[in-house]
């Protein structure tokens, strides 16, 4: 950000544009182009909770369709045709693999490894095999620093091969580059192909910018992500999930889904950054998340229970029963390493792991005040045990080990638990998925995220009584919470702060952008405090607003507003006079009062009204001197005011 723009953004904030306080909504500067209607505000609101914002055009058409009408559909996500949205993810080939396919096209270290060391083959796929080569060199090549290192680099040009040979062949890497530039795609493509991995990588790791863009430009979504992966496959992995994040909530007609999608995520969290957790996310969010969001509570714990990220996350799949077979070597020794020199059994797992049990209690169902004890953790442990994965470097998925189980019966929760086991598991869940304790915890956490930040007892007891009454049905305890006084009251009302990802991907539909790369949108969510998929406590991010309102984290949201709507955000093209009448040329205060209407719906306090009109007329803003005649307004300097504004802040 240039540092004019900068201080543009510390200027209004210091001049009163903070989220302080409540919006004094009634004294709103409303326009004759957008009345507030009980229906529109009805709209408004709908739009603001179960959306990630409405779009340009979005209020007008639920309006016309009748907002409860508008509800009911958003609540069946499978009636609601997206495929014009699912076409923006076809160049995302991860997105649709399993997560052997993934791990197996974009192979992890562990996978490369055993490919070096001759242990597993090369695969025949020309791309393919492009990637494992590249990376196997990567891979020599560390091992040569490495032996140079404990030689006590004798020779400093052997520790660095590769650095020395791409340094001297700068000239003929660019020659081979703009060679390849000069020919169509598929024969570029077969070309690159036939270089050696040495010169396959010192080309990959050449090649920037727009040089980056026009070498990949006309290439398929495959020959795309090889040329990708050269540099870093894991990252294509990543890139692709972190992208596809963005552009669902961006796009996706299922918005109410999405925004569950992401509730639940957040509820059951798994962090990213812990080792093959990134290559398993893809498979988490899709197959285990996105499809439960509005189902049963119990099918989604199950699930989230037996999925190999949560297993990973949470070490359960390390956890072995202190009494079973695997512990006392009995039998089968398959999951013990060969006998060391002194002739003891060395164990590849640890002993009994209690993470999961004790999230599962605490943040996934009952919650810290739900009743449980210590000793009840230990059980649900114990149960547990045998909950493991079947090769999971190599994106293997959920099995029951009965070696590694913990034999006997179990007391959870005063619930005597026979054993029996991978059943007792499925037992322990039903239990906790049925407990009233969970049906409040679940309800609270819901209307936090719907209603406010400390929603109504009475409205909570309601939801909790519907998940009890309804086996735990999320879309009955979700249209109890819809069809509350609650839900609906004035003081709800653009009330609820939103997070990070919330506001920027509120931006993105207010202000109808194109986004071609969401990359850039993901490391602004990393500057403000919210990677996507980042968090690494099992608590998940926080929906309050004390979590996300101070002064930095609102000077980077008024930042990203002003990049935004000034076209200076990579990959997303802005263009603020399409938010506009189509009708004669407006001067700053009618395209104010135009994008007020726009961006808010006219919900603008008097007093952001009139910080933003000051700031139109200060040179400083509107580029022109004092006595200079008046110029077409600065459309992008008002729009981007008007994101970062405390009414655009809240939902």
């Amino acid at each position: 950000m240039k540092p004019g723009v900068r201080h543009v953004a510390a200027v209004v904030l210091l001049a009163g544009l903070t989220l302080s306080g409540p919006i004094a909504l009634g004294k709103k500067k409303t326009t004759p182009s957008a009345p507030q209607t009980d229906e529109r505000k009805r709209a408004v609101h709908a739009l603001n909770r179960l959306t990630f914002g409405p779009q340009p055009g979005d209020v007008e058409r639920v309006v016309a369709t009748g907002v409860d009408q508008w509800i009911a559909r958003q609540l069946h996500p499978d009636k609601i045709a997206d495929n014009a949205f699912e076409a923006r993810l076809t160049p995302f080939r991860t997105l649709r693999m399993n997560t052997r396919e993934i791990v197996e096209n974009f192979p992890p270290q562990p996978m490369i490894k055993a490919v070096a060391s001759g242990k597993q083959s090369l695969p025949s796929d020309p791309l393919k095999r492009a990637v494992y080569q590249a990376q196997i060199q990567r891979y020599e090549e560390r091992q040569d620093h490495k032996q140079a290192a404990s030689n006590g680099a004798a020779d400093p040009g052997a520790a660095d091969k590769s650095g020395s040979r791409h340094a001297g062949d700068q000239a003929r890497t660019a020659q081979q580059v703009q060679e390849l530039l000069d020919l169509p795609p598929d024969q570029r493509v077969k070309a690159f192909l036939r270089l050696s991995p040495a010169d396959q990588q010192a080309l990959a790791a050449s090649l920037r910018g727009d040089q980056r863009d026009a070498f990949v430009e006309g290439m398929n979504p495959k020959q795309r992500e090889t040329m990708a992966a050269l540099n870093d496959p894991q990252q294509v992995v990543v890139s692709e999930l972190l992208q596809a994040k963005i552009l669902r909530a961006t796009y996706s007609s299922r918005q109410l889904q999405e925004v569950l999608t992401d509730f639940w995520f957040n509820h059951f969290n798994v962090f990213i950054g812990k080792g093959p957790d990134r290559y398993l996310l893809t498979a988490y969010e899709r197959d285990v998340i996105r499809p439960h969001a509005l189902g049963k509570f119990e099918d989604l714990l199950v699930a989230t229970a037996q999925s190999p990220a949560m297993l990973f996350y949470l070490d359960n799949w390390l956890s072995v029963g202190p009494d079973s077979d695997a512990a006392l070597g009995i039998a089968d020794h398959s999951a013990w390493r060969r006998r060391g020199p002194g002739g003891q059994a060395k164990r590849q797992r640890s002993g009994l792991n209690e993470n999961y049990g004790r999230e599962l209690m605490e943040l996934h169902t009952l919650g810290v005040d739900g009743g449980y004890t210590q000793e009840d953790v230990t059980e649900v442990a114990r149960v547990f045990t045998g909950w493991t994965l079947k090769q999971p470097m190599k994106g293997g998925g959920f099995t029951f080990e009965g070696r590694m189980h913990e034999p006997g019966d179990k007391v959870v929760l005063g619930h005597r638990i026979k054993s029996h086991g991978e059943k007792e598991g499925l037992e322990v869940l039903h239990i906790l998925a049925r407990h009233p304790a969970t049906a409040r915890f679940i309800s609270n956490k819901l209307a936090v995220r719907f209603v406010s930040d400390n929603p109504p007892a009475a409205l909570v007891d309601r939801m909790a009584e519907t998940f009890l009454k309804k086996d735990g049905d999320i879309r009955e305890v979700l249209k109890t919470m819809l069809a509350s006084p609650e839900f609906w009251a004035p003081e709800a009302y653009r009330a609820k702060v939103k997070t990070p990802l919330e506001f920027v991907v509120s931006a993105l539909r207010a202000s109808d952008v194109e986004v071609s790369d969401a990359m850039p949108v993901a490391r602004h969510l990393q500057t403000m405090g919210m990677p996507l998929y980042g968090m690494q406590p099992p608590t998940g991010y926080s929906t309050k607003a004390d979590a996300w309102v101070n002064s930095s984290a609102l000077l980077d949201r008024m930042n990203f507003a002003l990049a935004l709507a000034g076209g200076k955000l990579k990959g997303v093209a802005a263009e603020p006079d399409q938010l506009l009448p189509k009708t004669a040329a407006l001067d700053s205060q009618q395209a104010l009062a135009a994008l007020e209407s726009s961006l808010l719906a006219g919900d603008v306090s008097q007093q952001t009204h009139q910080v933003i009109s000051a700031r139109l007329q200060d040179p400083k803003i509107s580029r022109r001197k004092l006595d200079d005649p008046p110029r077409a307004p600065n459309l992008a300097m008002i729009e981007g005011l008007l994101l970062g504004s405390p009414e655009f802040q809240r939902r």
